[in-house]
C-alpha cells in the first residue's frame, strides 16, 4: 500500500501556495487590556546586577472594576526553595538542563548566583500602593480602583540580579553568552474574561498584556545587544546598527545607552554580549533579519549559512499563516536551546547545520502562534507549542530536503507512545500540572501538532490552510482560544466540529477503528467496520482490486453535518450514508465479489490518529 500512502499528505505542497480570500469574524463583545512600559534599566556587568525605573500606563478595557494587580517577578524563581526548584527535585523525569548528577541546579545557587526581581517602590497615579513579594508574583493593593475604560499610571523602582543561565534566562550560558535577557522585568499579569492569570513561574508558559514598550538600557560599550525592538539611536551605538555610509558619533564614558521601542507585543527580550557578531539580511517584501553571534571558528559557517534560510522561513510563514507585522526579526545566541519572544529568538547557536536551521525555524514559527496569534500558553500550551510544529514541519519537509510522505509522523509515532502508556492527561491540563514532563512534552508538541495535522484529513488539506490563514486574520494581536481556531474552521469548512474540539483536547479518548469483517454477498461484498476508540472519526477507505484499480469509499460522521471534497482526485469516490456515533459497527457494501477485492485500508493518509492500525487493513490472502 506505500504508493498510497501519501495521497493525501502530498496535497500540502500545493495547496500552501493557493491563496484566499478572508472575512473578519464579529467580535463585538471582545475585550483585552493593554499597557505602555517606560522603563530604563542601568546593567553591571561586573556583578550581573541591574537597577530600574518603570512607567507603565494601565488601560482597562475590561468591564470589571479592578481593585488589585499582579507583576510577575521571574527571576525569583532562580533560587533555593523555590517552587521551581522543589518541583524540580520531586517530579518523576526532571529537565536534563537544570537536573544534574541527580541534584538540582538551582538548589545549588550561591547568594552570588541566584537570580532575583525586587520592587523598592511603586506608587499609583502618584499615591502608594500596598505590595507584598509572594515567590515570582507581586501582588498589589491599590490606592484607588481602576474603574472599566479607565487608565491608571504605576511608577515603580526595581532592582535585579541576573542567575546563573539554568533556564532560558541568564548569564554564562554553556555557550558562553554573556547574559539571556528573558523574563527580566516586573511583568503586568494578564487579566482577561477569566480573570487573573498570576501564575507562579514553574519553568513552562507565559501570558502576557498587549502593548508598547520604551526601553533604554545603558551597559558597558563593549557590549553588543539584540532583541525585542527598534534601535532608536543606531547613529549612537554602531555595531552594525548604523546605516551604510552613516558616521557614528563616539560616545564619552565606558557605557552606551541603547534605545529600544517595541509597538503591540506582549513581552520583551534582551541578549548582550562583548564578542557578538552582528549580521543583517533584508527580505524581500519583508522585514530586517539581525543576527547575532559570538566569534567562534567553529561556528562562523553555520550561522552564515543560515541567513538565507531564515530569508526563505520568513516568506514561507508569511505566505501560509499571515504577513508578518513587525519590521525586524532577530535570531541571537543564547539561552539553553530556543525560546520564542517578541520580534527575536534565542537559540544555542553550537549545531549541526540541520539542527540550527530546525531550531531557527521553530521558534521564528512561533512569531505567529504566540507572538502574533497570543493564546494563553500557560492553559492551552498545544496552541503554540503544536501549531508551530505543524507549520515548521512543513517548511523543513519542503526546503530541507526531508520529502517525507508524512512531514508529521514523528509527531504521530510520540503520541501513540503516550496514548498507550497509561500517563496521557487531557490537553486542557495547565501546563504546570501535569504529572510528567514526558507527558507535557508530547502534548503540548506532538498532540497539538496532530490536532492540525488531522484536522487536514476531517476538513480536507486545502480547508485547513485556509482555515490557518482566517485564524491569523481574525485573530492577530488578539487572545485567541481553542474554540476560535474551531470557529474559523467550521466557517471555512461549513462542517460541525465542536466533536472533535471536545474529544481530542478536552478528554484522553483514543481513535480506534477496525475492518471486521469483509464477506460475499449476493455476488457481492459487504463490509462491516467497526469503532472500537470512544473518539468519533469519519472514514476514508481504499479499496484495491485483482486487477490493480482502486477506489475509494467515504463514511461521513454524522455529528459534522458536512462531507469534506474528495482528497483523492485521480480515484473514483462513492459517499456513504453517515455512520452515527453511537454505533458501534458500520456496514457497507461494494459492488464486485470477494474474489476481486485484493485490499481494503482505512486511511491510506495515515492523518487519522488511530493507535491501533493493525487491524486497518484487510488484504486477502496468498492463494
Amino acid at each position: 500500500m506505500k504508493d498510497n500512502k501519501g495521497l493525501v499528505l502530498g496535497l500540502f505542497v500545493a495547496i500552501i501556495s493557493m491563496s484566499t480570500s478572508l472575512w473578519a469574524q464579529n467580535n463585538t463583545s471582545y475585550w483585552q487590556q493593554h499597557v505602555d512600559y517606560t522603563m530604563k534599566v542601568n546593567m553591571d556587568v561586573e556583578n550581573f546586577q541591574y537597577t530600574g525605573t518603570q512607567t507603565l500606563v494601565y488601560t482597562n478595557n475590561s468591564p470589571d472594576v479592578l481593585n488589585r494587580v499582579y507583576y510577575h517577578l521571574f527571576f525569583n524563581a532562580f533560587q533555593p526553595g523555590s517552587e521551581m526548584d522543589v518541583r524540580l527535585q520531586n517530579i518523576a523525569d526532571p529537565d536534563g538542563r537544570m537536573f544534574v548528577d541527580g541534584k538540582s541546579r538551582i538548589a545549588s545557587l550561591t547568594p552570588e548566583e541566584i537570580g532575583y526581581l525586587r520592587v523598592s517602590s511603586l506608587t499609583q497615579d502618584g499615591a502608594a500602593t500596598s505590595f507584598v513579594e509572594e515567590g515570582t508574583v507581586l501582588v498589589v493593593e491599590l490606592a484607588n480602583p481602576i474603574q472599566p475604560g479607565a487608565k491608571t499610571t504605576f511608577e515603580m523602582e526595581f532592582k535585579g540580579q541576573v542567575p546563573v543561565q539554568i533556564r532560558r534566562s541568564g548569564r554564562n550560558n554553556a555557550e558562553g553568552v554573556a547574559l539571556s535577557m528573558s523574563q527580566w522585568y516586573p511583568k503586568l499579569a494578564e487579566y482577561d474574561f477569566e480573570g487573573w492569570h498570576a501564575d507562579p513561574y514553574i519553568a513552562r508558559e507565559f501570558h502576557g498584556v498587549w502593548g508598547d514598550f520604551d526601553v533604554s538600557l545603558t551597559i558597558d560599550k563593549k557590549y553588543v545587544v539584540g532583541g525585542t525592538g527598534y534601535l532608536q539611536n543606531p547613529q549612537e551605538i554602531g555595531h552594525g546598527y548604523q546605516a551604510p555610509g552613516t558616521k557614528v558619533k563616539k560616545q564619552k564614558g565606558k557605557t552606551l545607552t541603547w534605545h529600544f521601542k517595541a509597538p503591540m507585543v506582549h513581552d520583551f527580550m534582551w541578549a548582550a554580549d562583548p564578542e557578538y557578531l552582528h549580521d543583517t539580511l533584508q527580505v524581500k517584501d519583508g522585514p530586517v533579519l539581525h543576527f547575532l553571534y559570538k566569534n567562534n571558528p567553529e561556528i562562523l559557517e553555520n550561522w552564515k549559512k543560515l541567513q538565507p534560510k531564515t530569508a526563505e522561513m520568513m516568506e514561507f510563514f508569511s505566505k501560509n499563516i499571515g504577513e508578518y507585522p513587525y519590521d525586524q526579526y532577530s535570531v541571537i545566541q543564547g539561552g539553553d536551546g530556543g525560546m520564542e519572544y517578541a520580534m527575536s529568538t534565542l537559540i544555542t547557536g553550537e549545531r549541526k547545520f540541520g539542527s540550527l536551521v530546525g531550531v531557527t525555524a521553530h521558534e521564528m514559527a512561533h512569531s505567529w502562534f504566540q507572538h502574533i496569534l497570543a493564546s494563553n500558553e500557560s492553559k492551552h500550551e498545544w496552541m503554540d507549542e503544536g501549531f508551530t510544529s505543524f507549520i515548521s514541519g512543513l517548511y523543513m519537509n519542503e526546503f530541507m530536503g526531508e520529502k517525507k510522505d508524512n512531514p508529521f509522523e514523528g509527531a504521530y509515532k510520540g503520541y501513540y507512545r503516550l496514548a498507550t502508556s497509561g500517563k496521557e492527561q487531557p490537553q486542557t491540563t495547565h501546563s504546570d500540572r501535569y504529572d510528567l514532563n514526558f507527558a507535557y512534552g508530547v502534548t503540548a508538541y506532538s498532540k497539538g501538532e496532530i490536532f492540525l495535522a488531522q484536522l487536514g484529513y476531517v476538513i480536507g488539506q486545502d480547508k485547513l490552510m485556509e482555515a490557518l490563514r482566517k485564524y491569523y486574520d481574525d485573530f492577530k494581536f488578539k487572545h485567541p482560544t481553542p474554540n476560535d481556531i474551531k470557529r474559523s474552521a467550521e466557517k471555512v469548512s461549513g462542517i460541525e466540529l465542536d466533536w472533535y474540539l471536545t474529544d481530542w483536547t478536552q478528554t484522553t479518548n483514543t481513535i480506534d477503528y477496525g475492518v471486521k469483517s469483509v464477506k460475499e454477498m449476493d455476488g457481492k461484498t459487504q463490509v462491516t467496520l467497526e469503532r472500537i476508540g470512544l473518539m468519533p472519526m469519519p472514514q476514508d477507505i481504499l479499496v484495491v482490486y485483482e486487477d490493480g484499480s482502486q477506489e475509494t469509499f467515504y463514511a461521513p460522521l454524522r455529528m459534522m453535518r458536512g462531507e469534506k471534497e474528495n482528497p483523492y482526485a485521480s480515484l473514483s469516490r462513492t459517499i456513504l450514508p453517515d455512520w452515527p456515533w453511537a454505533y458501534p459497527t458500520y456496514d457497507f457494501t461494494i459492488d464486485k465479489p470477494v474474489s476481486e477485492v485484493k485490499a481494503i485500508v482505512l486511511d491510506p493518509s495515515e492523518l487519522m490518529a488511530d493507535i491501533n492500525r493493525d487491524n486497518n487493513v484487510y488484504q486477502k490472502e496468498a492463494q
